[in-house]
């Protein structure tokens, strides 16, 4: 009896310092994102020539030296766009709230460039927030983003002589040096850009 006691502590010993090693190896690992694929350094974005919401040209370069987070869709969009750029909206005020440094900036790259003109970027970034960017222009000057990227679009007859567009519905993240950095794809939270985008900053 004595000899199975001994046994019994030792075991339940064993498993209490296995709980414990793990545990502590476990507190002891990074944060990883819950959400957010990240990609391998080095997918610059290419040469292009488009409008921001003010009608000020813009390129690549526009792209250097903060953190933007990406979302490709339209004004006339009637669900999925302004949902997203809702939670991306949210999002940044949650950080911001939260006191994180840096705040990343919200892009709006339009895929319906014949209907969204830089004024109705402007009225349709307003409700989003302060200090984000909206691009439009021409057609060939968009799909250079956009195959670089991987980005779909298309428009889509609505059968009463309007159209809609398809399109992709990923959110992209992309560093200071201009560099696709890592991608959300949908359905979209506030908690996970909350929780994995100062993870994605931090890790440049």
């Amino acid at each position: 009896m004595q000899a199975r006691n001994v046994i019994a502590g030792l075991v339940l010993g064993t498993a209490v310092a296995a709980g414990l090693m793990l545990a502590l190896r476990n507190a002891g690992e990074p944060a990883a994102p819950v959400a957010a694929t990240i990609l391998p350094a080095g997918n610059e974005l290419p040469d292009f020539a488009l409008l921001d919401q003010d009608g000020a040209a813009v390129d690549r370069t526009a792209f250097e030296g903060q953190w933007d987070v990406v979302f490709f869709g339209f004004t006339n969009c009637p669900d999925i766009c302004p949902a997203t750029m809702t939670v991306l909206g949210q999002a940044k005020r949650e950080l911001e709230a939260q006191g994180a440094d840096p705040l990343p900036r919200l892009v709006l790259v339009s895929v319906d460039p014949e209907r969204d003109t830089p004024e109705a970027m402007a009225r349709y970034l307003a409700d989003v927030g302060d200090g984000n960017l909206g691009l439009t222009g021409d057609l060939e000057e968009l799909s250079k983003l956009t195959d670089s990227l991987g980005i779909f679009f298309q428009k889509a007859g609505t059968g009463d002589g309007a159209y809609g567009v398809d399109h992709s519905t990923v959110v992209l993240v992309i560093d200071p040096q201009a560099r696709l950095k890592a991608l959300f794809t949908a359905p979209h939270e506030v908690a996970n850009f909350v929780h994995d985008l100062p993870l994605i900053m931090a890790g440049e």
